[in-house]
């Protein structure tokens, strides 16, 4: 989503403030890896609100909300990467891939990450990468707001080079807006996205834009691109259930913040829609639908108003994590004890249960 520059600034102004053993730092404008550490501290204005006493069994309320770093510019697209026990996420403004370790603090992992082009003429608000994930070979995938495209990183994720090849750009001969968020099939291997023209530097309005709407694509193992639906003006996080029967999609629209459903017919196109969870007028917390991850037990942690909003599979709103920033996504460990959130300028953890 959008920048939100009051809330940065404010957000920085907390950090200061939330521990004298704190320490943070700004990774160079040329990407050398400078390590951003902060000794872990507990996030101020954080709180845990259990709503269904199914939520009390995925979260306690007492959970303590971790800082792990600051001093970035817009943080979003968790990836916890198993072999290595490691989480990489993406500074959009930045334009680069953050990892961060247990004990190692944080570092930058790729620069340039989602605009590789002459950087006078690139777009300057948000050019970087945002969603990121593995494919079935464990190689990097990003959403690349700058370049416009779904792309993989040529190298092993044990030796990072800022070298990519196109996974899938166009649509129509029409090239997309600026991919948002992506997520895999758990079986066929077909890959969904959406795309928002959040990084393009004059938004909706801008001249270099193709395509006259935001739309949720299906690009198949083959390359081929196809349009899921066009159907909303702000598609943003996606992801699969577990049992591949189901596409889930955010949308970030202020006038309607809601989470929609679409059961996937044997094509892997949408057969039907629903509304899987839908916030009203009455709620009055700041924030709306952005990225999320699934659980195993198809459990939904999705950034939304507050901060972190938990659904069952059922979309049933069971508990919250107020972060107390404005929260753009979200990533589970592998044995789904550690939620990792992208919050602002921060990188936050809360242990579940």
């Amino acid at each position: 989503m959008k920048i939100l520059l009051l809330a940065s600034f404010l957000s920085i102004i907390l950090f200061s403030s939330c521990g004298e053993n704190s320490t943070t730092g700004e990774a160079t404008a040329d990407g050398d890896s400078v390590a951003v550490k902060t000794d872990s501290t507990t996030a101020p204005n954080t709180r845990i609100q259990i709503l269904e006493a199914e939520g009390a069994t995925l979260i306690d309320s007492t959970a303590k909300v971790e800082n792990l770093g600051g001093g970035f510019s817009w943080t979003e697209g968790p990836l916890y990467v198993a072999d290595g026990d490691y989480v990489l996420f993406s500074d959009i403004p930045a334009n680069k891939v953050m990892k961060w370790k247990e004990g190692q603090g944080i570092t930058t992992f790729l620069f340039p990450a989602g605009y590789t082009g002459d950087t006078a003429k690139g777009p300057k608000n948000e050019p970087g990468s945002n969603g990121l994930l593995l494919d079935k070979d464990g190689k990097l995938v990003l959403a690349q707001h700058g370049d416009r495209r779904i792309a993989r990183m040529k190298s092993a994720l044990s030796d990072p080079k800022a070298e990519y090849e196109t996974v899938a750009g166009k649509y129509n001969g029409k090239r997309f807006n600026s991919p948002n968020d992506a997520a895999y099939h758990p079986t066929n291997g077909n890959l969904y996205l959406t795309d928002p023209p959040y990084g393009l530097q004059d938004g909706e309005k801008d001249p270099a834009k193709e395509l006259d709407f935001h739309g949720v694509f299906l690009v198949r193992p083959d390359g081929k691109v196809e349009l899921v639906n066009k159907d909303h003006k702000w598609p943003n996080g996606i992801a699969v259930t577990p049992d591949g029967k189901s596409l889930i999609v955010a949308h970030s629209d202020s006038e309607n913040r809601a989470w929609m459903k679409y059961e996937l017919n044997d094509k892997g196109l949408a057969a039907s829609k629903s509304v899987f969870y839908r916030f009203d007028s009455t709620e009055k917390a700041d924030g709306g639908p952005d990225g999320f991850k699934i659980s195993k037990k198809g459990y939904v942690f999705a950034s939304g108003p507050g901060g972190v909003c938990i659904f069952n599979s059922s979309g049933k709103f069971i508990a919250r994590i107020f972060t107390g920033q404005a929260t753009s996504n979200t990533a589970l460990s592998a044995d789904e004890k550690w939620l990792y959130m992208t919050c602002d300028n921060f990188f936050y953890r809360v242990a579940l249960k």
